[in-house]
């Protein structure tokens, strides 16, 4: 369920379409990537931005030429044609209604495929300023891998397209990439406290607000 690699001729139509990406955001939001060197050259990971807009999926491919992986709503594969275009940019589907172990189950194969994997740690779609009430999935997946996460933080994606919006405002973006959380080490048997993983949790709030607050800043 984690995919297969991509073939050459995938990875062009990859390539093609992050570009496409970067060009409209270019475009319509100035946009401003800091902190790239923070990203793993290599090996799985865990990206976990903030997230206002539904275009905060594919801002997320900015920070690095290589395929992320991503959840998206189950609803998506009601479309055949969307669902396999979505499957082939790295998404798969999470039913969102019902705590999804599948889902937690494939975070996991993805990550130990060695692929990076995008996951927004508050859940859905939040509007304003401050970061909140995260989930413990980054954490948990992180945990159990171990594997690094690193945090993200998106300004002008909310002014861009507000939710409920269909079509795209020009507005200034900028995305601020944290250094890498290392996971806590696991104890032997290879579980993670629950207290570990809150912990983990809790360090992720700070970071991800702090980048947030750097983003708007900088995107004055």
């Amino acid at each position: 369920m984690h995919g297969e690699p991509l073939g050459p001729v995938a990875r062009v139509l990859y390539a093609c379409i992050r570009s496409l990406i970067a060009g409209v955001a270019k475009l319509l939001g100035r946009v401003e990537v800091r902190g790239r060197e923070h990203v793993p050259a290599t090996g799985a990971f865990v990206l976990a931005p903030v997230h206002r807009s539904n275009i905060d999926f594919a801002l997320a491919s900015l920070v690095t030429r290589r395929r992320l992986r991503y959840m998206a709503k189950d609803s998506v594969w009601k479309s055949k044609p969307l669902g396999a275009f979505v499957s082939f940019l790295g998404g798969f589907p999470v039913n969102r209604g019902a705590a999804d172990r599948e889902a937690l189950r494939t975070c996991v194969a993805v990550l130990e495929a060695g692929e990076p994997l995008v996951m927004f740690p508050e859940g859905t779609r939040r509007s304003g300023a401050v970061v909140e009430d995260l989930f413990d999935g980054p954490a948990y997946v992180a945990a159990k891998t171990q594997v690094p996460i690193v945090p993200v933080g998106i300004a002008g994606s909310e002014a861009m397209m507000p939710k409920g919006a269909k079509l795209l405002k020009p507005s200034k973006l900028v995305l601020v990439i944290g250094a890498p959380i290392e996971p806590p080490p696991a104890s032997e048997g290879g579980r993670t406290s629950r207290k570990a993983v809150k912990a983990l949790t809790e360090q992720l709030r700070i970071e991800v607000q702090k980048l947030f607050d750097e983003a708007q800043a900088r995107r004055g």
